[in-house]
């Protein structure tokens, strides 16, 4: 049986593999050239969905953090997201966008006290050497706006996540996710039809349903799985769940449109996959010693052996949270 964070992990990891399907479904589905739309669409509708099922609006500070959570985890990183995507080739957004683990780390040691190891620094340096060798092809240009732009997405991205760790809501998890699309959705309206000009007069029935996929699936229960993967575990450990989306989008190109393999391809792949086993690996040591101090602070006289319950039993161990045992 699997344990509870184990679970939560695994849970956790079927949204960045629900956004590695994007690619697919906007080349196949979707009208070309609108990647701003396709934006607006999956992120506002799906937004006032969770808000309908909830019947829940935010109160007090978080009528403005739901906004900035919004904008960084949605509105901006989408925006700046497609950006980069127009003016590099896809191997080099997604490169650039592999840095994201580092950020968090980064962010996570000033804003939320955690430590950086050696192990994040080595493990997230894998990571985009992985999605590097899974996606980068060796004549791809680089564009100063693009790589700009590439960078700008991962950091207001990985913004949000520490944020969003940080300001813990007392909200129903689907509600502030609802929030959070909602506000990103409306902001990425206006820049949508500003770059993009006014939406289509008509969709067909493939666009319907590349747009209904993307906002259920690709919103709606994917930012769900993610924020409540970030509600419990560290947000590096979660942030590294992220490079599952490259190895995903490729896994599908070879799948479903015969896109070919190389043996760097499967090498990066490997290294990705590696990466994201070794950062969810518990500290045993680190754990152990956590629960050993908790004892000791409670029981000075005799540290080393539990002593009776209030009803005569022995006291169990707490069991650690995934914040202490996470790497």
């Amino acid at each position: 049986m699997l344990s509870n964070r184990v679970s939560l992990i695994l849970t956790t990891a079927i949204a960045p593999a629900l956004w590695g399907t994007t690619y697919l479904v906007t080349t196949e589905l979707l009208p070309p050239q609108r990647p701003l739309l396709a934006a607006f669409l999956r992120a506002l509708p799906a937004g006032l969905l969770l808000v309908a099922i909830t019947r829940r609006l935010p109160q007090g500070i978080w009528w403005w953090r739901a906004l900035v959570l919004g904008a960084l985890n949605i509105g901006a990183f989408n925006a700046l997201l497609f950006i980069g995507a127009y003016r590099l080739p896809g191997g080099v957004a997604a490169t650039v966008g592999a840095l994201q683990p580092l950020l968090v780390a980064l962010l996570s040691t000033g804003l939320l006290g955690e430590r950086l190891t050696v192990k994040t620094l080595l493990t997230a340096t894998a990571g985009v050497a992985g999605v590097s060798l899974l996606v980068l092809r060796a004549d791809a240009r680089l564009d100063a706006w693009g790589v700009i732009a590439a960078l700008g997405g991962a950091v207001v991205m990985a913004t949000g996540v520490v944020l969003s760790k940080r300001w813990a809501s007392p909200a129903p998890l689907l509600a502030t996710t609802g929030w959070q699309l909602v506000a990103g959705g409306l902001l990425l309206m206006p820049v949508a039809w500003l770059v993009e000009g006014a939406p289509p007069a008509s969709f067909t029935a493939a666009n319907l349903a590349g747009y209904s996929y993307l906002a259920l699936f690709g919103s709606a229960i994917a930012y769900a799985l993610w924020f409540r993967g970030l509600r419990a575990l560290s947000p590096t450990n979660v942030t590294f769940l992220g490079l599952l989306s490259p190895v995903v989008a490729t896994t599908l190109g070879w799948l479903v449109v015969d896109q070919h393999l190389t043996p760097l391809q499967l090498l990066g792949g490997l290294i990705v996959l590696a990466a994201l086993i070794t950062a969810q690996l518990k500290r045993t040591s680190h754990a152990h010693h956590h629960l050993r101090r908790n004892r000791s602070s409670r029981h000075p006289n005799n540290p080393g052996s539990p002593l009776p319950g209030p009803r005569g039993n022995s006291s169990r161990p707490e069991p650690c949270t995934p914040g202490d045992a996470a790497a």
